[in-house]
């Protein structure tokens, strides 16, 4: 028991330090489990005590993996795209297998084993694709919704994959029967669950809700996953089928959300033992004295599956560059190759030393694929010539809907915020451009008259397209930091005074967006509250005068924008009070100003209740001036404060 919890503690240390190192340095966690898993296995230092242990503990990863692929399925989103599931990712997966597995059989491998691999090497990470597809709000383009269909095809080829190999391990006369065995337990499984399990699984789940416990829902969540994964054990199925079924299951129901969320930190642990089980199954003498093999089972299936993907891209219409971007994103192997191949070598359909050779080439294309997709745009542009053509065009378009446009609003997404944003605009006779990822999208709203074209806002020529050196103001209205922190880059860039309203989902990268130049950072939860605080108010009997007075006082207090107006005319007398409401007024410096040649320091405006919110100096507006900012003759210095305090700060200025 001692050694046992020795090697936990010393396994949970080399991974917590290891992986806090990779990430330091940008690289995938999986690598250090990775790294970890070679240390302590048995080929390398030997401190694991039960090998055997260890590796069924990291099935368990692979259990939830399925499970939360299971709960992401969706019949309905499946029939949407059942082109491009079916037909692309049906024939990705059938030409791959085909291919790699006459490349296996020539080289010495029985068909078993050879089919397993071809199985094992379609497969492509949808946990490394998708992430970067969503970092690079690539998820809504064009090749963003080929290799997410793709993906979901994968998935739930794995399922038969997880029948098929366990029975070609059986013996070759009965193969047959084994083959048909499997396919009716499964299916029978799937029918149960699909007609007589949904409706049990929801009305289980009503009556955990009721209980109004955390830890009951967690624990029922746990027991029906691995419930049901021990069940298609017991029929001589897969762990990990059952779990998928599981997923399946409560992705139907209305709880499905919050059980992504719970589930989610046993998966992402669980799956991190798997790839240190990984690690400890790799034997790198093996690998070395094989070098050659090793590269050829990295660079061969990347290649196919690059070609293959490309070229059925291309068949069912997309461009090249499109059909290029896809195969980048699809070309590199996933998780599940691992678990199929290691099945394979535990049935004996490959040699260990021939495992050894594919898990190893398996794990570098998982290390190359994040690159390969990060680089794809520059590698597109190089190998693709249309695709410059087609840069252009979006260019062209963008710069055809600016053309006239001058003090007009650049608006970065045009999602719901955006219409709504653009709505608000138009009764306000301004002008606006919106730039969009999704073609769907940008051709309904363009076809409406919207002035809205297909274009990357983080992308420093689109925004010069879109015309944002002439734009009064540029608004970033989805929830991507990292692409707001190169739309402001870039927008700034161009042109340094432009105003930028970034939209975010809370306070969080507040202090990042503000020093990267976000005139204001809009978080969604702060907004939120105050619709819910004034809601809550007047249902309460306050009277509506006090609540709307309490919640521009917040916003005022939050947005340095909106503290403070300049007065006029046409102002209405219930607008404010107008002895405590804060004003913005601007006082002109003649040569014979008292505060000509003076620092704001020296002149303490701030004692008499006025703050300087700027200073212009001809064409130059400086925002927030510190107290060292010497006045010169011909200087506008805005003011904020009471009408008595103005009156104040001004006669100061003037006279002294």
């Amino acid at each position: 028991m001692s050694g046992t919890l020795e090697f936990v503690l010393m396994l949970l240390a080399a991974a917590v330090f290891v992986v806090v190192a990779f990430r330091s340095v940008g690289l995938p966690p999986l690598i250090g489990y990775l790294i970890v898993g070679v240390a302590v296995g048995p080929n390398a230092l030997a401190l694991a005590p039960d090998v055997a242990g260890t590796r069924h503990l990291a099935e368990f990863g692979v259990v939830f993996l399925m499970f939360s692929i299971g709960l992401e399925f969706s019949l309905a989103r499946l029939f949407q795209v059942r082109r491009l599931v079916f037909g692309l990712g049906g024939l990705q997966v059938l030409a791959v297998t085909l291919l790699v597995g006459a490349g296996a059989m020539a080289l010495g491998i029985g068909w078993q084993g050879a089919l397993a691999l071809g199985g094992a090497l379609a497969m492509s990470s949808t946990a490394i694709a998708s992430r970067m597809l969503a970092e690079r709000v690539e998820l809504e383009t064009a090749h963003g919704r080929e290799t997410v269909a793709v993906l979901l095809f994968q998935d739930l080829a794995v399922v038969p994959f997880l029948i098929v190999v366990p029975a070609l391990a059986g013996r070759a006369e009965n193969l047959g029967g084994l083959l048909a065995l499997a396919f009716v337990k499964a299916a029978a499984a799937l029918a149960l669950i699909l007609f007589i399990g949904q409706r049990l699984m929801r009305s289980w789940f009503h009556v955990i809700a009721r209980r109004r416990s955390h830890e009951l829902f967690i624990l029922n969540v746990l027991l029906i996953t691995l419930g049901l994964a021990w069940v298609t054990e017991l029929a001589g199925l897969s762990l990990a089928l059952g779990a998928f079924l599981a997923g399946m299951l409560i992705a139907e129901t209305e709880y499905r959300h919050q059980v992504e969320e719970d589930i989610r930190p046993f998966r992402d642990v669980l799956l991190g033992l798997f790839f240190v089980a990984v690690g400890m199954y790799l034997d790198l003498a093996v690998v070395w004295r094989h070098l050659g093999a090793v590269l050829l089972a990295f660079v061969a299936p990347m290649a196919i599956k690059l070609a293959v993907v490309f070229a059925l891209s291309r068949v069912f219409g997309s461009s090249a560059g499109t059909a290029l971007r896809s195969a980048l994103a699809l070309a590199g192997a996933g998780e599940f190759g691992l678990v199929l191949v290691i099945q394979a070598a535990g049935g004996g359909l490959l040699s260990d030393e021939a495992a050894q050779i594919v898990v190893a080439g398996i794990l570098l294309s998982m290390l190359a694929s994040p690159l390969l997709i990060q680089k794809s745009d520059r590698i597109v542009l190089k190998l693709v010539s249309s695709e410059w053509m087609m840069r252009a065009v979006q260019l062209h378009q963008a710069a055809v809907q600016t053309l006239a446009s001058e003090r007009h609003v650049v608006i970065a997404g045009y999602g719901r915020t955006g219409q709504s944003l653009a709505r608000f605009l138009e009764r306000e006779n301004i002008g606006y451009v919106a730039l969009d990822l999704d073609p769907e999208r940008v051709r309904e709203a363009a076809a409406a008259g919207d002035t809205v074209v297909f274009g990357d806002a983080a992308r420093r020529e689109m925004l010069v397209a879109a015309g944002v050196r002439r734009a009064s103001a540029l608004v970033v209205t989805y929830i991507d930091t990292a692409s707001a922190l190169k739309v402001l880059h870039h927008a700034h860039e161009v042109n340094p005074g432009l105003p930028v309203i970034v939209r975010t989902r809370d306070d969080s990268d507040l202090e990042r967006l503000t020093r990267a130049g976000a005139t204001e950072v809009v978080p969604e939860t702060f907004e939120s509250s105050l619709m819910l605080a004034s809601h809550a108010l007047v249902l309460l009997g306050v009277p509506i005068r006090r609540v709307l007075a309490e919640i521009r006082s917040a916003r005022e207090q939050r947005y340095s924008l909106l503290r403070g107006f300049f007065p006029g005319a046409s102002d209405e007398p219930d607008d404010f009070d107008e002895d405590t409401q804060l004003r913005l007024h601007s006082v002109p410096l003649e040569g014979r100003s008292y505060a000509v040649g003076r620092t704001l320091g020296d002149l303490a405006l701030d004692a008499l209740g006025a703050e300087v919110t700027l200073v212009r100096r001809r064409s130059i507006r400086a925002t927030d001036p510190g107290p060292e900012t010497r006045l010169e003759a011909g200087d506008v210095v805005v003011l904020r404060g009471t009408p008595d305090a103005l009156a104040a700060a001004e006669l100061r200025l003037l006279q002294g």
